[in-house]
């Protein structure tokens, strides 16, 4: 089922991909799309055995809820194969750009999910591989499935998302353009519609959209919401809608134990720290999945991995042997709360060392008994988070960050609270504000 990779099928493109692999300061880059996240267990040994062979050994947890494998040398064809053989990649080659499709971590087996969106995430992964107008797609068109579950990602902006909600005891899609679930919806559809809705909108799109016009929000520059949604009428029912918004719940569980829908079932989730794995962490990992879940992990947008379908009575025993194997289930710890890019020892563009920096900072941080939230990027392009932190470091020398903090009000990473700084700096900073009243 699995195509050979061809490198006239993969249109030009800086974004890495399982076919396409993009050379970096520390090698090549290989991105494999994870189907909502989820990989098994032999398929994430697989991805392990192919980093220790063919790279440099690191792999990342992305901020979409995928992996990639960096370092890799020579052997590009080798590690292609071996990920294909493990049915990791696309259904046609065409198709590998376009499967950006997010949904919960949790998706099936959470509490307040309101319906399983995995069945519907299959269909419109297939559909998006199978249909060949949709390869037209830039590889970053994202679209985003909530079925309202606790555990979702609810600040990276898509350019179609779709949103679970009840309104007179029936369960619809809210759906949006080029934003958050959390945003107000342009409209909503019937639950039966939400195929159709997606295959819609991205036909629409591609009717209207210039090629440099790669992103929803791109178009909408353009064409208003409303003109879009009035040509959007002409290929399917929905209702326009106001009156309703997403609220969204403590990421915190993410890391630890939690319980499932599924009654005497927990998930369990870890961080791996500044989002890098080993061979042997992810190996270690799906080891325990096969040995007290149900054989499979699943990636998150915070960087971190779920192991589902765990028995209560073997919660803490998966959790210790998590943190045996460096993964982080302690949300009190700093490092759980950091994000940092590549930085400048594989990114070109990076003015720091940002892991370095962040791992020194989480130390800091630690001793004051602070875990916040920041966000360190090597380069205004904020690779690692497609979100705005609370508290960002924005690198521009080595070892020195302008410091800003998240406002609504202002663009980008929010307000400039100071410049250059060094971490000891910052250290201090965040922990005079951290003890001040005025921020309690």
């Amino acid at each position: 089922m699995n195509e050979r990779p061809v490198s006239n099928a993969l249109r030009p493109s800086a974004c890495p991909g399982l076919l396409r692999i993009v050379p970096a300061l520390d090698g090549g880059i290989c991105r494999i799309k994870l189907g909502g996240g989820s990989i098994s267990s032999t398929q994430a040994k697989a991805v392990a055995s192919a980093a220790e062979h063919f790279s440099s050994g690191a792999i990342e947890a992305t901020n979409r809820a995928n992996l990639q494998i960096r370092g890799i040398g020579c052997e590009q064809t080798a590690l292609i194969e071996s990920l294909l053989a493990a049915g990791l990649g696309p259904q046609n080659a065409a198709g590998d750009d376009v499967r950006n499709l997010m949904l919960s971590p949790s998706a099936g087996i959470d509490r307040k999910m309101l319906l399983d969106t995995r069945p519907l995430a299959e269909r419109i992964l297939a559909t998006l591989q199978n249909h060949e107008p949709f390869h037209d797609l830039s590889a970053k068109f994202a679209v985003q499935l909530d079925g309202g579950e606790a555990l979702a990602m609810l600040e990276h902006p898509h350019d179609l998302w779709l949103s679970a909600f009840v309104r007179d005891d029936e369960v619809r899609w809210a759906f949006g353009l080029a934003g958050c679930p959390t945003d107000t919806p342009a409209g909503s559809v019937a639950l039966d519609d939400g195929h159709n809705l997606v295959v819609a909108v991205l036909e629409l799109f591609l009717e209207l959209a210039r090629p440099e016009q790669t992103r929803m929000r791109h178009l909408l520059a353009e064409y208003s919401v409303e003109d879009f949604l009035s040509r959007l009428a002409g290929r399917l029912s929905f209702h326009a809608m106001t009156d309703w918004r997403r609220t969204e719940d403590s990421v915190v569980l993410h890391i630890g134990a939690h319980p499932q829908a599924q009654v005497g079932l927990v998930y369990v989730g870890a961080i791996s720290p500044l989002g890098r794995l080993d061979p042997a962490m992810l190996r270690g990992a799906a080891q325990l999945a096969s040995e007290f879940g149900d054989g499979s992990l699943r990636f998150t947008p915070w960087q971190s991995l779920l192991l589902p379908n765990v028995r209560n009575q073997h919660a803490a025993e998966v959790v210790e042997r998590l943190e045996q194997l460096r993964f982080l289930c302690d949300p009190g710890q700093s490092l759980t709360r950091m994000i940092a890019c590549t930085g400048s020892s594989g990114c070109g563009k990076g003015l720091a060392e940002t892991k370095g920096d962040a791992l020194q900072l989480a130390t800091l941080l630690q001793r004051h008994g602070h875990a916040l939230n920041v966000h360190l990027s090597g380069c205004p392009r904020s690779c690692a988070a497609a979100h705005i932190a609370p508290v960002t470091l924005l690198a521009v020398a080595p070892g020195h960050y302008d410091l800003y903090f998240r406002d609504a009000a202002q663009p980008g990473f929010g307000a400039l609270h100071a410049r250059n700084l060094t971490i000891e700096a910052v250290a201090t900073l965040l922990d005079a504000r951290s003890r001040s009243p005025l921020d309690a």
